[in-house]
């Protein structure tokens, strides 16, 4: 029977060690004091989590000194010490020996190694106990999983292969069958809102139980507008560093907008380009005009008909639009900086499908624009399949910290803020 080890990827502590107490009453098998846990409660973590009856796995991955950090996490309390394949063969060997003293093992993390199945053989015969294969998060973002060389490590090694990596449900039985005998859980199980379910979910869906979930699932480019259904313009500014998005418009109406940008640029009140964009756009995009931040009004009810009837997906105008009210019947989301009354003349002066620059903010054809009510997000084509993966992400860890705030907590208290305020 494979082992579940659930990974505590937290900073916090406490919020460690609750998650950690639920995933033991869901049926855990190991523990793990994940990078970040270690890093920022340094050996604490362990001790910690080594009083709660399961075995803990210190995720140190150790480059260096490894005698010195497999005897600290040992003496924690840490059963198993993990060392990444990348590190000097000394470094492994001398690990596994000061991990023989303590009576802990070690498992050798495959994270980044060109050659996974060589290097598996090679630690095996320099005394490893276990080996990992493990696509990181932030690989993890570009739709990669631990699927791709898992077969072929497990099959190379004798000692017990583990692996890691955006592991759900739904993927956790195809890792078990293609040779993991440790499937390791992040994200599905401590962004849970209910961590007992999840973990009794996962362990279910280890046996063969069909478990089905979209949740905690990666988003691959076929995927990306359902990805985009999901999150928020805030969780999409929150995953590209707080870049990329626009605020100070007004949404005059329809529901939240997705699509891909048909970018024009036109001059203040000549809504000639503007309005021949609607012919070329494709069904489904934005269309997204700078108009100069102007004053007077280069799109009305006329022109959000055509989008009713061409389907476009949303309008964004870095200036001025009239006819609100018409408009809003209509129900297509439209953005704009102002609303007036005046309109323009269709003079034909501006470009189509070209780049724009909106108070900073670089919109390229071809661009996701996401709107809603606290304003539009534009996901750089390049990076559409990692900037929804880890705006998804955002999304669930928020789910999880709404879900201890309504048990009872406070949002200053979940995130230990005074703990984690600059000291200057």
């Amino acid at each position: 029977m494979p082992l579940l080890q659930v990974a505590l990827d937290f900073v916090v502590l406490e919020r460690a060690l609750k998650a950690a107490r639920e995933a033991v009453e869901g049926g855990a098998d190991w523990i793990e004091a994940g990078t970040p846990l270690v890093k920022s409660a340094g050996m604490n973590a362990i001790r910690k989590l080594a009083g709660l009856g399961r075995p803990v796995v210190a995720d140190l991955k150790i480059m260096d000194v490894g005698r010195v950090e497999v005897e600290m996490a040992a003496k924690s309390g840490a059963k198993v010490i993990t060392v990444l394949s990348l590190a000097d063969d000394e470094t492994i060997r001398d690990s596994v020996e000061a991990a023989r003293k303590y009576g802990a093992s070690i498992m050798v993390d495959l994270i980044n190694h060109p050659h996974p199945e060589k290097r598996a053989k090679e630690v095996e015969e320099m005394g490893a106990d276990y080996v990992c294969v493990h696509v990181g998060v932030d690989q993890q973002m570009h739709g990669k999983d631990p699927l791709a060389f898992l077969e072929s490590v497990a099959s190379s090694v004798k000692i017990p292969v583990a692996a890691a990596g955006g592991i759900n449900s739904e993927l956790a039985p195809k890792v078990v069958e293609s040779g993991a005998e440790i499937v390791i859980v992040g994200g599905a199980i401590i962004k849970a809102p209910d961590i007992v379910k999840a973990t009794r979910e996962i362990k279910a869906s280890m046996s063969g139980v069909p478990v089905k979930t979209t949740l905690y699932k990666k988003y691959g480019v076929n995927d990306l507008l359902n990805a985009f259904e999901k999150v928020s313009s805030s969780n999409l500014s929150d995953a590209m560093h707080r870049k990329n998005a626009i605020g100070s418009f007004i949404k005059l109406s329809g529901s939240k907008m997705i699509g891909r940008a048909f970018t024009v640029r036109t001059m203040d009140g000549d809504w000639a380009k503007p309005v021949e964009a609607i012919a070329q756009a494709n069904k489904g995009d934005v269309i997204v005009v700078d108009a100069q931040d102007g004053n007077v009004a280069v799109w009305g009810e006329l022109a959000t008909w055509s989008c009713k009837v061409k389907g476009i997906a949303g309008v964004v105008v870095f200036g001025a639009v009239r006819d609100a009210d018409d408009i809003k019947k209509i129900g297509v989301p439209v953005y704009a900086r102002r609303v007036v009354p005046n309109a323009g003349e269709p003079k034909g002066f501006g470009e189509l499908g070209v780049v724009l620059n909106m108070n900073g903010v670089i919109i390229k054809p071809g661009d996701w624009i996401v709107g809603d009510e606290s304003g539009i997000a534009v996901v750089p084509r390049e990076r559409e399949v990692e900037i929804a993966n880890r705006a998804v992400d955002v999304m669930e860890h928020e789910n999880r910290i709404r879900e201890e705030i309504k048990r009872g907590s406070s949002l200053s208290t979940v995130m230990e803020l005074q703990e984690w305020e600059m000291r200057r």
